[in-house]
């Protein structure tokens, strides 16, 4: 397995969780590392990415303000702080990346994905 996500869970709505994405096969910095979720019935959805070697960011428009992705070189992890959540974040995250070196949010092309992990968020 080239990533591994963690940090799933069940929260009751309002609450957070922070997932992590790493990898002991390369380094995350250099690529682009996106999460998704996928929810039961739904397609799978991409919730945000960065690529830490331009700074570069993205989180779709019905997270915004709610969740912050951010990455630690020194830990070859990067994280997905998710606040006030809702039972629609309900889904299966994957952590994925563009194995391109230097490739970037913009275009990336996602084809390693890690295992998931569950996030349910309920009263």
């Amino acid at each position: 397995v080239q990533l591994q996500a963690s940090g799933g869970g069940k929260v009751q709505p309002g609450g957070s969780l922070r997932l992590s994405c790493g990898s002991s096969k390369f380094s995350l910095e250099y690529y682009a590392i996106g999460w998704f979720r996928q929810a039961p019935g739904k397609e799978r959805e991409g919730v945000a990415c960065i690529s830490s070697h331009d700074s570069n960011t993205w989180t779709v428009d019905s997270v915004k303000g709610r969740f912050t992705i951010s990455g630690d070189s020194g830990k070859n992890t990067v994280f997905l702080q998710m606040n006030s959540l809702k039972p629609e974040d309900t889904a299966v995250y994957y952590c994925a990346a563009d194995r391109r070196v230097g490739s970037s949010c913009a275009g990336a092309q996602f084809s390693t994905y890690g295992q998931g992990t569950l996030v349910t968020v309920s009263s």
